[in-house]
């Protein structure tokens, strides 16, 4: 399969970050290189961008997309969290841009063997990094039900957090493994069995699209990794350098905005966005995907 990564508010991303053409910049989530693509045709001969991304997917499938722009390019796997570390290894302090897609791919969800998606059948993996932690199957087992409704409702929202931990957890305590997709998609369609036929249908689909993106983002550290970020970011931004976040869910957004608004009351962002940026309509009919996506900017104080 294609590693596909549909870039969302492609032109509005790039737009706030207002490149320089000599400037660096780096893309904190790579992915397939879609956003990376756009800031490079900026950039003149002496501009670099620096690309991060922990999935070895995803870097081979940019490599290919970004190979004309030979030594302008660097792509480092690593995750995000690490963007000083990242950027001391390369000789470099502070840049003039970074930005972050946290958008899950589609070569992501649409390949069975990762576990990202209820539709199709495979191993409840998740993971965004295939090559280390535990799987989605494994953490599930290590929690009790009150810790899994936490999870659902801290992560996801879910309003049947309750009715689903409770019978996932009892399927394990019976003995009986909940480790493919397929598996958790039943669970959650025999926990909702109570509400009417009528309207049962979409309150699964939404359940298990909610309860997917609870475990991903637990087993990756999502929220925890995007707040180190955010503590990091200010330090390796220049002098007027800019920071641009896609968020696709609102767990995530709320950091950012807090993140943002913080550091604009501190002095470190002498500007933000003041309102979040969303898709067009036209944008969302084309890439279903796109519609809860939010866009915020700072500039550095």
């Amino acid at each position: 399969m294609i590693f596909e990564h549909k870039s969302v508010l492609l032109y509005e991303t790039v737009d706030s970050l207002n490149i320089k053409p000599d400037g660096i910049y780096v893309d904190g989530n790579l992915g397939g290189g879609g956003h990376a693509y756009e800031v490079l045709k900026r950039l003149g001969p002496k501009g670099r961008l620096i690309g991060i991304d922990q999935d070895a997917d995803a870097i081979q499938a940019a490599s290919g997309r970004l190979k004309e722009y030979g030594e302008k390019v660097t792509i480092v796997r690593s995750n995000y969290r690490n963007i000083k570390e990242v950027l001391s290894s390369l000789g470099i302090e502070k840049v003039d841009g970074i930005y972050l897609d946290l958008g899950v791919s589609s070569y992501q969800l649409d390949t069975a063997e990762r576990g990202f998606s209820y539709k199709t059948d495979g191993p409840l993996d998740l993971r965004l990094d295939s090559s280390r932690g535990m799987t989605a199957a494994e953490r599930l087992k290590e929690l009790d039900e009150e810790e899994l409704v936490g999870m659902l409702v801290e992560n996801s929202d879910e309003p049947y957090a309750k009715e689903i931990a409770r019978r996932v957890m009892r399927e394990l305590r019976n003995g009986n493994a909940v480790d493919t997709t397929t598996r958790l998609r039943e669970l959650i369609e025999e926990a909702l069995v109570f509400l009417p036929v009528a309207d049962r249908k979409e309150a699964v689909k939404k359940s298990c699209q909610r309860c997917f993106q609870a475990l991903r983002i637990d087993i990756n550290s999502e929220f925890e990794v995007l707040y180190s970020f955010l503590d990091k970011l200010p330090g390796a931004l220049k002098p007027g350098g800019r920071a641009a976040i896609l968020t696709f869910h609102s767990g995530e957004d709320r950091l950012v905005k807090r993140a943002f608004k913080d550091g604009k009351k501190a002095g470190l962002y002498s500007e933000i966005s003041a309102d979040v940026i969303r898709p067009s309509a036209e944008e969302c009919i084309k890439n279903g995907r796109a519609r809860s996506t939010k866009l915020r900017w700072a500039i550095r104080g």
